[in-house]
């Protein structure tokens, strides 16, 4: 996936302000069933916002780099515990500025 821009970036965010974390990262982290839950997710819908738990290991950072790289897809943003995933499917849905 290639690197989104500043403005990209922001129009994602606006997006994705409203959406409700579709998965949640447990104690085991970053393992085969979150990575491939977040695969369908992302062809689905594009946009996916992920909640790394407290039980999590790992840094929110490393765990957002792992996912995306394990999905081909750009973090869009990180608040928090809360990270936002995008990956354009086949038919867009979002066109980006």
């Amino acid at each position: 996936m290639t690197e989104l821009t500043g403005k990209q970036k922001r129009y994602l965010r606006s997006l994705g302000h409203h959406l409700e974390p579709a998965l949640m990262i447990g104690a085991n982290g970053v393992v085969e069933g979150p990575i491939a839950e977040l695969d369908r997710s992302l062809a689905v819908h594009e946009l996916v916002k992920v909640r790394v738990g407290q039980g999590c290991g790992q840094e929110r950072k490393d765990v957002a780099a792992a996912l995306a790289t394990a999905t081909d897809s750009s973090v869009a943003q990180i608040v928090g515990r809360t990270v936002l995933f995008y990956r354009p499917a086949k038919k867009r849905k979002i066109q980006l500025p």
